[in-house]
């Protein structure tokens, strides 16, 4: 059991998870932001606060939803566009975590359809 937040604390949840499958995607906004995804079912996540302090950015598809806190911009976990029903938490905002030890596996997002058709290293 895991639990993180934004920068500013406004936004905080729990996860239950593992760091084994732990994703870095190349895409360009994945990129930018410096995303280290753990994909969760949204039964194993909780939001604890900050539910009226997210907004939500959507481009290409518009299926992802892309939450941040509107205060201090983090995104400290997102709806995948991979996986719509499940949860993405941005490794690097979970409190405690020693990210050196954390070994994130590659995911070609640049070619997001080709990657996708191949097995995804979170599935």
């Amino acid at each position: 059991m895991f639990t993180g937040g934004c920068h500013c604390g406004r936004v905080r949840f729990r996860v239950e998870a593992t760091l084994e499958r732990v994703t870095e995607c190349n895409c360009s906004v994945c990129s930018k932001k410096g995303f280290l995804h753990l994909i969760v079912p949204r039964e194993r996540f909780e939001l604890l606060a900050g539910a009226d302090e997210l907004s939500t950015y959507r481009f290409n598809t518009g299926v992802a939803q892309h939450l941040f806190c509107r205060h201090c911009g983090i995104h400290s976990f997102y709806v995948p566009r991979s996986d719509p029903d499940k949860i993405d938490v941005n490794v690097r905002c979970l409190d405690g975590v020693d990210l050196s030890a954390v070994r994130p596996l590659p995911f070609d997002g640049r070619h997001w359809d080709e990657s996708m058709a191949a097995r995804p290293p979170w599935r």
